[in-house]
């Protein structure tokens, strides 16, 4: 059974330390919180910079789920015109490197659309699993 927890936070770019220290307080006895930590990271910033989340009023949801053997992290925010993908970006380029990073730490990773939103999820593997 998956064992959830979730918290709202306003779709500004300085919640996103707030999201990790949600993770991070989480996770501290009950999985890989440095993993966690950075691709709850990575969402948050996305839903807030990519997402109608970083507008006036816009939000974003973290939802952490326990299995026996995983952590699931999710972040839902609020949609908008592109749907998150893994980019093929150059040495030269600055950004576009965020699901690139949750695809190499996480055992599995997703979009889900909603009709007023998104979801992106990763799952990682508990320790000791």
């Amino acid at each position: 059974m998956l064992s959830k927890w979730c918290r709202a936070f306003p779709g500004l770019s300085e919640e996103v330390a707030q999201a990790r220290h949600f993770v991070a307080s989480l996770l501290a006895e009950r999985g890989p919180v440095d993993d966690a930590v950075l691709i709850v990271s990575e969402l948050a910033t996305n839903a807030v910079r990519h997402s109608l989340s970083g507008l006036a009023g816009g939000w974003f949801l973290v939802i952490v789920g326990f299995r026996h053997d995983l952590v699931r992290l999710e972040v839902v925010d609020q949609g908008g015109p592109r749907v998150p993908h893994l980019c093929d970006v150059t040495s030269q380029e600055e950004g576009g490197r965020g699901l690139l990073l949750i695809a190499a730490c996480a055992k599995d990773w997703g979009v889900k659309e909603w009709p007023d939103g998104r979801s992106v999820w990763a799952e990682l593997a508990r320790e000791g699993a």
